[in-house]
């Protein structure tokens, strides 16, 4: 009995704990999906699906604000998002990379400008988990480092169409560079801690998992999903690994000069 009550409190609890903060440091992303979906079921007279999604994801990201869950530090994170979102959103869907079929008023180039908060949403849960599990990275590699790491992934998202595609030198350069950076996180008063580079992977592998929600309901589809849906092809998975990099990369430095000691970087 004393084993099984060991394993509830050292193991159970905790999980569970970590489960509800990752719930809530959702709240963005969740409140997308259910207007996705409920904008799939739902037709408003003269008002576009695309324009219903925008028009709901602006009083959502006010209602953050208002309700104090976001930081006007922390939106200025996410309105870069927005841009970075949009640069790859244009470029790729004019490369053919994915589409947007339908019509609507608030589309540029062939993309809706809700699209970008499709990014700024992964940069509000980055911002929510690092404020509620208190994370803290060790050994990060000094800014010249991690600059530049994002510079070249998000470059390389646009140049291999037309260069040869560096992402596997990429991922190989994160290890050299990662491979002994961890992170601390709390929770319900415990310490842990985790390698950063699989911190990275799982939250990639978690949107790709968000990525296949969101195309079935939709939200934008890629070339083999034109006739009917099918799963997102599972090497999406590394891209998203490098986005987050970027993400967490952006959000680690503005932590890092409003909080000391959030990030330890390497001597």
């Amino acid at each position: 009995m004393s084993t099984v009550r060991s394993v509830w409190h050292s193991g159970l609890i905790p999980l569970w704990h970590f489960g509800i903060q990752q719930a809530l440091s959702c709240i963005f992303p969740v409140l997308i999906f259910l207007t996705l979906g409920l904008s799939k079921v739902i037709e408003i007279p003269f008002l576009p699906r695309y324009d219903f999604i925008l028009i709901v994801c602006l009083f959502i990201q006010v209602g953050m604000i208002w309700s104090k869950l976001e930081s006007w530090d922390e939106l200025k994170v996410i309105c870069l998002f927005h841009l970075i979102g949009l640069g790859l959103e244009l470029y790729k869907v004019h490369m053919g990379s994915w589409s947007y079929p339908e019509s609507a008023y608030t589309k540029i180039a062939g993309v809706p400008l809700y699209s970008g908060f499709m990014y700024a949403s992964v940069a509000s849960y980055i911002c929510q988990a690092w404020r509620r599990l208190s994370l803290k990275f060790v050994l990060w590699p000094r800014n010249l480092v991690t600059y530049t790491i994002a510079v070249l992934i998000y470059a390389n998202f646009f140049a291999h169409h037309f260069l040869p595609d560096i992402r596997w030198l990429l991922i190989a350069g994160l290890f050299l560079f990662f491979g002994k950076s961890y992170v601390k996180f709390t929770v319900n008063g415990q310490r842990f801690r985790i390698s950063t580079i699989l911190s990275f992977l799982l939250i990639g592998f978690f949107i790709w998992i968000a990525e296949n929600i969101s195309t079935f309901f939709g939200a934008w589809q890629y070339p083999n999903q034109e006739r009917a849906w099918e799963l997102v092809h599972i090497s999406k998975i590394n891209s998203w690994f490098l986005l987050v990099i970027i993400s967490i990369i952006i959000v680690a430095n503005l932590k890092h000069y409003q909080q000391r000691g959030t990030v330890q970087v390497c001597s």
